[in-house]
């Protein structure tokens, strides 16, 4: 842990700073990886299968079969569970979709916009050591809410070539096209170029480690867009003298069990707090399974005794955590300061875990800074918007003078002639 006591704020920048990973290594790997899959297609997904998760697989796509299999294996507890997230997250979503609205620029022109739904989209779920099925929700749903006409899954298999189970039951669920056995940067470049078995897509979804992010950003160079750019998960809590500071570690923990690159930050303003958080940190991390990830993770984060509520709030937009957690009275208060951050937790009861699975809000959110110019997934990053306009007789008649003014100025002469050769 590094712990700082009142820093000065000529030091903040420094301490906002997440570690700068080796891009020139892992660029050059992914460059490979998509000449590879855009050459083999499928027969190149079997041999990264075999290289990188140690898995044979004679065949990509997931059957029909597999997958009731899989809803077998579910215990009827982790199905209610998963029913009960998913209604929530429709639920929150749902309420995101927005009726028409025609406006009246002018007399006689009328301006709308309408959605339309990403036609083809690519989710990637993170298989290893966590499974990420409630990630299937978060962006399954949305895509079946938004009307996406066909919805392709990749997630890596286990060593036996199979698929956990949790993550089919899920994309059945919420409606899933088709279910594809591949992971990484393969993954990545397969629903961006299309192969055999697997259908080239619009815009690809979903987290992942590394080398993920930096396939999902090189696919952009061949058209195809993706949710956000992003980086290691990360958490930032905010506490005050009433906050309890085993919650606090639980949350800081439950942020870095993630893997052992994931950002923690605490900060606060009292110092018994403080202590006690620290101290709670270092009891939790030793029941947890995961406490290898967690425990490297903790290295770099940052433990930070501040002067006033006002200036961790400053803190944080200058380092615009995904996660925040306001841990303190009167949160209502503190509302209006919040720029930065990618999703808030508000209050000592509202856990980092509740917007992970079965709130309603999407889990998937802007990191590494992102937060200051991205928002999470929602419905409209399933959806394009398109704007209509119908102008009447009457309507060109009152707003031509000012287009062939303005397209005069420009020197745009044909675009004056457009509007001319009507009013004539």
């Amino acid at each position: 842990m590094k712990i700082y006591r009142y820093p000065t704020k000529d030091t903040w920048k420094d301490l906002v700073k997440r570690p700068v990973l080796e891009q020139k290594e892992i660029s050059g790997l992914i460059t490979e990886i998509f000449a590879e899959v855009e050459k083999k297609g499928d027969s190149a997904l079997i041999e990264f299968n075999k290289k990188f998760d140690k898995a044979e697989t004679q065949s990509i796509k997931v059957s029909e079969a597999e997958i009731l299999e899989a809803e077998k294996q579910i215990n009827k507890e982790l199905k209610q569970a998963i029913q009960q997230a998913k209604e929530n997250i429709s639920k929150f979503h749902a309420s995101q979709i927005q009726e028409i609205q025609k406006i009246e620029t002018t007399k006689g022109v009328v301006c709308w916009r309408e959605n339309r739904s990403v036609e083809s989209v690519g989710i990637y779920i993170p298989g290893g050591t966590a499974p990420l099925f409630s990630t299937v929700l978060m962006l399954a749903v949305p895509a079946n809410l938004a009307g996406c006409k066909e919805t392709v899954l990749c997630t890596p298999p286990d060593k036996n070539g199979n698929v956990n189970p949790a993550i089919l039951y899920a994309a059945k669920l919420c409606g899933v096209s088709e279910i594809f056995k591949t992971g990484g940067a393969q993954a990545v470049a397969a629903m961006t170029f299309g192969t055999e078995s697997i259908p080239a897509v619009n815009k690809i979804f979903g987290p992942g480690n590394q080398f993920v992010v930096a396939a999902k950003e090189y696919a952009q160079r061949y058209g195809v867009a993706i949710d956000m750019p992003a980086g290691p998960s990360e958490v930032l809590v905010i506490a005050d003298e009433q906050a309890v500071p085993e919650f606090c570690a639980a949350d800081l923990l439950s942020q870095a069990e993630h893997g052992s690159d994931s950002q923690v930050v605490f900060i606060t303003t009292d110092l018994k707090v403080f202590d006690k958080t620290i101290e709670s940190v270092e009891q939790q991390i030793k029941e947890l399974p995961r406490n290898e990830f967690a425990g490297q993770a903790l290295k770099n984060s940052s433990f930070i005794l501040i002067n006033t509520l006002k200036e961790a709030l400053e803190f944080s937009n200058l380092y615009a955590p995904e996660h925040l957690i306001l841990a303190i009275s009167n949160f209502e208060k503190y509302i209006p300061e919040v720029q930065n951050a990618g999703s808030v937790f508000l209050g000592n009861y509202s856990c980092e875990s509740a917007g992970d699975y079965a709130s309603g809000t999407n889990h998937t959110l802007p990191t590494n800074a992102y937060a200051k110019n991205y928002s999470g997934v929602s419905l409209d990053s399933f959806v394009k918007k398109i704007t209509f306009q119908q102008l009447s007789k009457e309507g060109l008649q009152n707003l031509g003078k000012t287009i062939e003014l303005m397209a005069e100025a420009e020197g745009l002469f044909a675009h004056k002639n457009a509007v001319s050769i009507r009013l004539k």
